[in-house]
């Protein structure tokens, strides 16, 4: 699809059937779901960014739910892996094993670990240890594995979406920063509000059982993959995204005074495409064929977080990167071309 030959009539056809399968599957999701919002609209943005998400909340909010849900939303395969100290690198990717052919022979046969599906669970992603988690890595950046010196590709689309408990860390492993530079974004899930959490009890104490139903379906998502990738970008936009990302390090000239006592190491390349892909979404969601800058502030705080690596003064006075990251926006101007 070459959208350079689009008319402006064919450019707004384009928006508005995204915006109408996105909202399609957003109110699937929210049959089951109560409110989380923006978390939803947030694990949503990354799917149709091809891109992966860490979601960091207590037990209890939904986090699974929202995941299978999703899956079940879209007809896509799903498979929930429960990261444990004892999980190995082959009980995700797969392995070989022996078995008699019926010559009597022996043979290798592959058996396909629990990763080759569309809508991966990483439960608990950081209670496994750094060589299990490594085995995400190749998955979640090339989008195959490796598995005795045999490449094997996984299914198209392919997101992981890994969670994990901010409280809980007795028998965790942090997750080694070039893991989470693999996730486009960390989201925050929050606890239900009084009016949420009574709705939540009606919706699972009674008698009735909601599924939802696929809306979208594994062909028309990647469709829509597609068209995001064909929203411009302005460079304006695109250097205001870079020069947010550059003031996450603190030996940058665009660097507040906030990054440069607080922040160790900043984000990477990744963090501004993050920044574009993303944005390309919100655009389309908002109707417009173009990024500007509010869809980039709207996603600096998921996209930035975790890539902003604090030191220990930071932990110290209990400055956490969300603080940093309002502060960047604050202190970084838009462009003026």
């Amino acid at each position: 699809m070459d959208t350079a030959d689009l008319t402006q009539a064919q450019v707004e056809e384009l928006c508005n059937a995204f915006k109408r399968d996105y909202a399609a599957l957003e109110a699937e999701i929210g049959k089951v779901i109560v409110g989380q919002r923006e978390v939803i609209r947030e694990v949503l943005v990354t799917l149709f960014a091809d891109g992966h998400a860490l979601l960091e909340g207590v037990p209890g909010l939904a986090k699974t739910l929202l995941i299978r849900t999703l899956s079940q939303s879209v007809n896509l395969e799903f498979s929930r892996i429960q990261f444990t100290p004892d999980l190995m690198p082959s009980d995700i990717t797969g392995t070989n094993i022996i078995e008699e052919n019926p010559d009597g022979g022996k043979e290798y046969r592959y058996i396909a670990g629990p990763i080759f599906a569309n809508i991966i669970l990483a439960d608990e992603i950081n209670r496994a240890t750094p060589k299990t988690q490594s085995a995400m890595l190749e998955s979640m950046q090339e989008r195959h594995v490796t598995v005795y010196g045999e490449k094997r590709d996984l299914p198209k689309p392919f997101l992981v979406l890994a969670t994990q408990n901010p409280l809980e860390q007795e028998g965790t492993y942090p997750l080694p920063e070039a893991q989470l530079d693999r996730f486009m974004f960390k989201i925050l899930v929050d606890y239900p509000t009084e009016d949420e959490l009574m709705e939540i009890i009606e919706r699972t104490t009674g008698a009735r059982t909601i599924t939802p139903v696929p809306v979208v379906s594994g062909q028309r998502l990647l469709e829509m993959k597609e068209i995001v990738r064909r929203v411009p970008a302005a460079p304006h936009v695109v250097r205001y995204a870079v020069r947010l990302v550059l003031a996450t390090h603190p030996d940058q000239p665009l660097a507040p005074e906030t990054t440069r006592r607080y922040v160790r190491y900043g984000g990477s390349p990744r963090a501004v495409q993050a920044l574009i892909l993303g944005g390309k979404v919100l655009a389309l969601l908002d109707g417009r064929f173009n990024v500007a800058y509010e869809d980039i502030k709207r996603l600096a705080p998921p996209v930035l977080r975790h890539r902003t690596i604090l030191g220990f003064e930071a932990e110290a006075e209990g400055v956490g990167a969300d603080r940093i990251v309002k502060d960047i926006l604050a202190h970084v101007q838009q462009s003026a071309e």
